[in-house]
């Protein structure tokens, strides 16, 4: 009886070796067969489950969008009142930790990819006006007074200070380590709540 390939398990090794690739080697060394190793498997069957390196960007991507809306997901749960559930949910974006300098240096390379391709720039658009509407939607929770096209402007200043300090910290994490990214979040919170 001929056996059945493990499709979903297949997918997720592939899915965590293009992960680490991208995250250890950044856009440069993601290549087929950089992944069909990291993963150990060949590059015809990483191509029967992703065609191109676009593929594999756009699975990256989709990863890190789904793992970054439950992080906030639980973050936003967790807080106690308005003001507290975008403080959370912003800290939470962040890159304060190992793990997310990790997150941040995959976005960085998907974004670096998205600048020249219009399907990946869509893909980006997408998943990072999601993270808009939700910080804006926080917002207009936490200072019910505050206008429409100001609290807009207010949550897209606040998603650039975060993405800003995740590209940053992931290049730089001494120049931007925990403390000073937590400390401008919480000021940015302060003064777009008050």
């Amino acid at each position: 009886m001929p056996r059945r390939r493990d499709v979903d398990g297949q997918r997720e090794r592939l899915s965590a070796a293009t992960w680490a690739v991208l995250a250890e080697q950044g856009l440069g060394g993601l290549t087929l067969r950089a992944v069909a190793e990291r993963a150990g498997c060949t590059t015809g069957l990483l191509m029967h489950t992703f065609a191109d390196k676009r593929a594999l960007l756009l699975h990256a991507r989709t990863l890190l969008h789904e793992r970054a809306a439950r992080r906030a997901d639980a973050a936003e749960s967790a807080a106690p009142d308005p003001a507290g559930r975008l403080r959370a949910v912003l800290l939470r974006a962040a890159c304060l930790t190992p793990a997310d300098r990790e997150d941040a240096r995959v976005w960085v390379a998907f974004l670096a990819a998205a600048a020249s391709d219009a399907e990946l720039a869509r893909a980006h658009r997408e998943n990072n006006r999601v993270f808009v509407r939700r910080v804006e939607r926080l917002l207009g929770e936490a200072h019910p007074d505050l206008p429409r096209v100001q609290r807009a402007a207010r949550a897209r200043g606040l998603v650039a200070l975060v993405e800003g300090l995740n590209a940053l910290a992931a290049a730089d994490p001494a120049t931007y380590p925990a403390r000073a990214q937590t400390t401008a979040i919480e000021e940015a919170v302060r003064a777009a709540t008050s």
